[in-house]
């Protein structure tokens, strides 16, 4: 999931709070309940600083999707914030619960998406590494805590300082910066392995060529790429494209690098060597 700067209309503007019970009016739906009022839809939830994560968060979220109660990103995004800030009595500890859980899930595997990280930290070449597109950054802050040099960047600077924070609070070394995946703010060949786990979806073709362009640029050994092959772009999330194995041997066609490897574990995987 990213956090972006809402700028799209919100067809449903979603006003979110915190609950012990449900209240009366509201339909259940998996954790989350919800009732419309006019072009607002008010959605209650039960999560706190114990139990908020970022898969309780999204199987929520996508049970309310699928059942065309919020449609598009700008929705999703805001419902998720406004989950997050009122699981805690403060904002800022309620984001720290939120980055605490997410990433001890990720390492403990039960976390949906903790196969993908565990792939993507098992695929770093060399002692430094950058993510693109970051988004939250669980994956540059595993790496960090693994004792890897990590730099990280997106394009949201909402994003940014998320990371920052969170890493200034868990002691954690690591350097985020606003960068745009087509323009990377880096020099040639200045870290061992450039990741772009779960971006290029976001991306129209030739952004995306040029994206995995710029990771061979300022990658010295290794860029990973990974992607989710999905049957229709997942909207909510900001995906724009429906990705296969025939896509990733397209961009790579028109690239100049060294080699290129494809596999298949929970999507789809690239693996550059620059020259």
């Amino acid at each position: 999931m990213t956090i972006c700067d809402i700028s799209a209309p919100i067809l449903r503007r979603p006003v979110v709070r915190r609950t012990t019970c449900v209240p009366a009016g509201f339909r259940e739906c998996g954790d989350l309940a919800w009732r419309e009022r006019g072009e607002v839809v008010e959605i209650v939830h039960r999560l706190d600083a114990a139990t908020i994560c970022d898969s309780a968060l999204l199987s929520g979220l996508i049970r309310l999707v699928d059942d065309g109660i919020i449609a598009g990103q700008s929705a999703f995004e805001e419902a998720a914030k406004g989950i997050i800030r009122t699981c805690a009595a403060t904002e800022a500890r309620a984001w720290a619960s939120f980055y605490d859980n997410s990433l001890r899930e990720l390492r403990a595997g039960t976390s949906p998406f903790g196969p993908v990280h565990r792939r993507a930290r098992s695929l770093v070449a060399g002692d430094s590494l950058l993510e693109v597109g970051s988004c939250f950054g669980f994956l540059a802050l595993q790496c960090a805590e693994d004792g890897y040099l990590v730099q990280a960047c997106d394009i949201s600077a909402g994003a940014v300082e998320l990371l920052t924070v969170a890493a200034r609070r868990r002691h954690t070394e690591l350097v985020a910066t606003v960068g745009d995946a087509t323009a990377l703010p880096y020099d040639e060949s200045c870290v061992d392995t450039v990741t772009l786990v779960h971006l290029l979806e976001h991306l129209d073709e030739s952004a995306a060529e040029v994206a995995l362009s710029e990771a061979l640029r300022v990658a010295r050994r290794r860029v990973v790429a990974a992607v989710p092959y999905e049957d229709r772009p997942s909207e909510h999330f900001g995906h724009l494209v429906r990705l296969t194995e025939v896509d990733l041997r397209r961009w790579t066609a028109r690239l100049d690098h060294a080699g290129a490897r494809y596999f298949e574990d929970h999507g789809g995987w690239l693996i550059l060597t620059p020259r």
